[in-house]
């Protein structure tokens, strides 16, 4: 009875604590309702939905390589690189390609720079937080001084039609409530992703190069492929997100969603994701996406300051990281202690 009463509690637990993460979420979502019944209507849940789009692009990309073993600070530097130029490229739509045309250069342009960083990581086995805090100064310095600085007002054509267009339009007694378009994409690469993490040999390689590097190598897996491709495709993800928070945000600023990177690497890990790598899911990181911006829009009505709202976020990833080292150091004590015990049993044999 009690096994199969533990068997249940760590289903709902999940395997990478999902079901606790829902749990902390819907806790605080009644909370706040509590103490705001402002915060329970449909313009505040819209507008919590509205603000994950981007974060959630970005924290999928993040979550492959944290899978991988890897951290990546690129990202964000890469996503308003990607969609800056676009846009610069097509301001007054002189190719005449369209919207299409528009995403489809943004993500060229985020493969060639997440190749550097797969290349570099890959070829030279370097530390993926040193290539890519590195990267991050290189893209904003060329960004800065080759590709422009001005704000731009104005978006071209094609991008500007659809930042005004929403999936959903409600008015209620609390307000206007609209749900932007561009949502679809966000939801579809997540399943999308969730498909490839779980159902792929790809998806497989990058659990075991997390998990162990050297026994990956061992077992045949093209190590340095994968991790070149992750980084394209993590790039790739990055220029979509940069390209949806100016289309969303209707201008374009070569300084923003920079400095980003803070929240969108502690969603990934209070989603479960280990620091360590090889662990990590899909869910998880929607999850702990949409628990960050519950927090920032909760903090915003009771009135804190952001500079508050940062420490917050702050605060969450050090107790996940730390969490998760507790959770490593006590597998490493446990398998030491069978270790010994078994190593006693064969002695008295």
């Amino acid at each position: 009875m009690s096994g199969s009463r533990g068997l249940s509690l760590r289903r709902l637990r999940g395997s990478n604590n999902e079901g606790i993460l829902a749990i902390v979420l819907v806790v605080l979502v009644v909370g706040m309702s509590i103490a705001n019944p402002a915060f329970l209507s449909l313009p505040t849940a819209f507008g919590i939905l509205r603000s994950s789009i981007v974060p959630l692009i970005l924290a999928l990309g993040v979550l492959m390589v944290i899978i991988s073993g890897g951290i990546d600070v690129s990202f964000a530097a890469i996503a308003v690189f990607a969609a800056y130029t676009t846009v610069t490229v097509f301001d007054g739509d002189t190719f005449g390609l369209g919207l299409a045309g528009a995403f489809v250069t943004a993500l060229i342009i985020g493969a060639v720079l997440g190749s550097v960083n797969g290349f570099l990581i890959a070829r030279f086995r370097l530390p993926t937080l040193i290539v890519t805090l590195g990267t991050q100064g290189i893209f904003n310095g060329i960004l800065l001084a080759y590709i422009g600085s001005r704000y731009i007002a104005n978006l071209p054509d094609p991008m500007a039609a659809i930042s005004t267009t929403n999936l959903i339009e409600v008015t209620t007694s609390g307000g206007r409530a609209y749900l932007h378009l561009l949502v679809i994409p966000a939801v579809a690469l997540a399943l999308a992703l969730s498909l490839v993490l779980r159902r792929t040999m790809f998806g497989r390689s990058i659990y075991a190069i997390g998990g162990d590097l050297d026994a990956a190598r061992r077992s045949g897996i093209r190590v340095n492929r994968t991790q070149l491709v992750v980084y394209v495709i993590v790039g790739m993800m990055a220029a979509a997100g940069g390209m949806i928070y100016m289309i969303m945000g209707r201008s374009a600023n070569p300084h923003e969603l920079v400095g980003t990177e803070l929240d969108i690497i502690a969603a990934v890990v209070l989603g479960g994701a280990s620091i360590f790598g090889g662990r990590g899911s899909v869910l998880g990181t929607v999850l702990g996406v949409l628990l960050i911006q519950v927090i920032n829009n909760s903090l915003t009505l009771a009135g804190v300051p952001s500079a508050w709202q940062r420490t917050a976020v702050g605060v969450l990833l050090v107790v996940g990281v730390g969490v998760q080292a507790l959770a490593a150091a006590r597998g490493t004590w446990r398998a030491r202690g069978r270790i010994r015990i078994n190593s006693g049993q064969e002695v008295t044999a």
